[in-house]
C-alpha cells in the first residue's frame, strides 16, 4: 500500500473518496429516466451517460445491490429500444468525469507518478466483455481494460490495477481533466484496434473498446446495474484494496451539489428564493447556495411557480443574472411578474406544484 493510500486510511484521518456517489445514493434529478437516447444526466448524481445512436434506455437508482456489502443504491440501465446491429460510430459510455484539481494525487506526468487501481460492483444478464477506460482529457490520453462478466444475474466485484503515467500532466484547475469510462456498447468503429491495458497511449478512437464481446444494446431483455466505484491511489488486487469508504448523506449531497444544485420540490408551495418587487413587473431574488459551485451555472425550471402576492408566472421567465465567475455561493434570480408592488418583500415558490424543477448546473 502506497503513503498515499496508508495516510488515508489512518484511523480518524480519512480524507473524501475520490469518486463522487460512488453508493449511487444521491439521485437530485429523480430516480427514474424514461426513453434516455443521449447525453446527459439522469439519475444518480454525477453519473453521465454518453448515447450516439445507441438505443434507448430506462435508467434508475435501484435498490438491487450486492449482499451485505452496506450498499443501498445502484446505478441501473435497462435496454428498451434495441440496437442489434449498430452504426460504425454507435455509442454508449457510461462515466464519471473529474476536475484536474481533484486528481492531483496521481502526480500524472512526473517522475513520481503513481498508479490507479479502480474497484466496482457490477451485475448483468449479459456475460463477456465490457469495457473500462481511464481518460486523461487535458492530453488526449488512455488506458484501457477488459471488464468481464463471468455469471448472468450475479453480482461481481472487479479490482483492475492500472499502470502510472510519466507523460502528461493534469490541468490544476476546475475543468475537465480526467473520467472513469465503460463502454457499454459501440460499432466497430471503436473495436478494430488494440486495448491499451501495459501503458498508456494518445487516445486511438479503433483501441477504445477493442475486445469487447457484451452490448447493452443487442436486445430488450438487457440491464446492467453497477454500484460501489472507487479509485485508488496505488497497486491494489482484491485481497489489498482498501474497503469502500462511506459517506453520510449530507456530506455526499453536499459533495454532488458542487455539480447540481436542485431545490426540494416535494412539499407544496415551497419556498425557492427570497427577494422583492423591483417594480410592477419585476422580482429579484438572491439564492444563498448550500455550497459554491463549480463555474458559473446553468438554470432548467419547469412547472408552476408564483411570487407572494402575485399571480401565476411562466417559469420560462426565471433567469439567472450576475452570476458569473467560479466558486459561486450567491445567485441573483429574476422573473416576470404582473400586478407586484414595488419595493415589497416576496418569495417565488413552487404553486402546489410537487412536480416543479429547479435546478442549477454546473457539471463538467
Amino acid at each position: 500500500m502506497t503513503n498515499a493510500v496508508q495516510n488515508r486510511r489512518k484511523q480518524g484521518q480519512q480524507t473524501k473518496p475520490i469518486v463522487t456517489n460512488g453508493s449511487m445514493d444521491i439521485a437530485q434529478r429523480g430516480t427514474s429516466s424514461t426513453g434516455v437516447n443521449s447525453d446527459g444526466y439522469t439519475t444518480c448524481d454525477r453519473w453521465r451517460t454518453n448515447i450516439d445512436s445507441y438505443g434507448a434506455y430506462t435508467i434508475t437508482q435501484s435498490t438491487t445491490v450486492p449482499t451485505g456489502q452496506g450498499f443501498s443504491s445502484s446505478f441501473k440501465i435497462d435496454c428498451t429500444t434495441a440496437d442489434a446491429s449498430p452504426g460504425s460510430g454507435d455509442l454508449f459510455t457510461f462515466e464519471q468525469r473529474f476536475e484536474g484539481q481533484e486528481v492531483q494525487m496521481f502526480k500524472k506526468g512526473t517522475s513520481s507518478a503513481e498508479r490507479y487501481t479502480l474497484a466496482f460492483w457490477i451485475r448483468s444478464n449479459l456475460t463477456g466483455n465490457f469495457t473500462v477506460n481511464l481518460v486523461d482529457s487535458d492530453n488526449s490520453r488512455r488506458i484501457g481494460s477488459l471488464v468481464n462478466i463471468a455469471q448472468a444475474d450475479t453480482w461481481e466485484k472487479k479490482v483492475i490495477s492500472f499502470p502510472k503515467d510519466t507523460t502528461g500532466a493534469f490541468d490544476d484547475d476546475n475543468a475537465d481533466s480526467f473520467r472513469i469510462q465503460f463502454f457499454l456498447g459501440v460499432g466497430s468503429n471503436f473495436t478494430s484496434g488494440t486495448l491499451p491495458t501495459s501503458a498508456w497511449e494518445s487516445a486511438t478512437t479503433a483501441n477504445f473498446a477493442a475486445g469487447q464481446s457484451a452490448f447493452i444494446g443487442s436486445n430488450t431483455d438487457n440491464e446492467l446495474f453497477i454500484t460501489g466505484v472507487q479509485l485508488e491511489v496505488g497497486d491494489f488486487n482484491s485481497d489489498t484494496i482498501p474497503p469502500f469508504q462511506f459517506e453520510n448523506a449530507g456530506t455526499n449531497l453536499a459533495r454532488c451539489q458542487r455539480y447540481c444544485y436542485q431545490e426540494d420540490n416535494s412539499d407544496t408551495y415551497h419556498n425557492q428564493v427570497s427577494g422583492f418587487f423591483s417594480g410592477s413587473t419585476l422580482f429579484i431574488g438572491l439564492l444563498a447556495l448550500p455550497v459554491a459551485l463549480r463555474s458559473s451555472p446553468s438554470i432548467t425550471t419547469s412547472g408552476n411557480y408564483e411570487t407572494a402576492g402575485t399571480s401565476s408566472l411562466d417559469a420560462s421567465s426565471i433567469i439567472l443574472v450576475d452570476s458569473a465567475g467560479t466558486d459561486l455561493t450567491k445567485i441573483q434570480v429574476r422573473a416576470t411578474v404582473s400586478g407586484a408592488t414595488a419595493g415589497q418583500g416576496t418569495v417565488l415558490r413552487n404553486k402546489n406544484d410537487a412536480t416543479a424543477i429547479f435546478r442549477l448546473t454546473s457539471e463538467i
